[in-house]
């Protein structure tokens, strides 16, 4: 049955390339491809000019300045993100990862852990004491591990995230 299946696949495919060979053949022949060929050599190079201007102005609209007063989370494999905001208090903070700026709005969690997720782009940081990690629903994996402050780096000190904040204030 598989080698009928191949068989069949590799027959199509090879009738499909040979009508186009016969076609490009049959055109060269009557002295229409020359002119169509040499009509499309230079049509190119100035549609070629106009992409490369519109993709500049595009990924330079697309760069998000990193948000002031934002805190340096570095990762596992040199990544890095930017964290705005309070975790202790606030609802909303705003994360900068791969030049773009995303609102998390905070979830509530059975864990203790501080979840920040955003549904519309799929955006999910959890914050646990030990570390931070950036998750993406629509890759459906992690995007960056083992995240921690300069100060959870050097000194130790938990995550400031709003259990830990808690459990210091009983």
């Amino acid at each position: 049955m598989k080698k009928l299946l191949i068989a069949t696949v590799v027959s199509t495919l090879s009738a499909t390339m040979l009508f186009a060979a016969t076609d490009a053949l049959a055109q060269t022949a009557s002295g229409t491809a020359t002119k169509s060929a040499t009509a499309k050599a230079k049509a190119p190079a100035p549609k070629h000019r106009l992409i490369k201007r519109k993709s500049t102005k595009t990924a330079a609209a697309k760069t998000d300045p990193v948000p002031d007063g934002a805190v340096k989370w570095s990762c596992n494999e040199g990544l890095s993100f930017m964290l705005k905001g309070d975790m202790k208090r606030d609802q909303i903070v705003t994360v900068h990862w791969a030049n773009k700026n995303y609102n998390l709005p905070r979830e509530t969690t059975t864990t203790g852990a501080d979840r920040f997720h955003d549904a519309a782009t799929g955006l999910d940081l959890v914050v646990i004491p030990t570390k931070a990690m950036l998750f993406s629903d629509h890759d459906g994996g992690r995007l960056a591990d083992e995240c921690k402050t300069d100060e959870m780096a050097q000194q130790g000190s938990p995550a400031p995230t709003q259990s830990n904040a808690l459990q210091k204030s009983n």
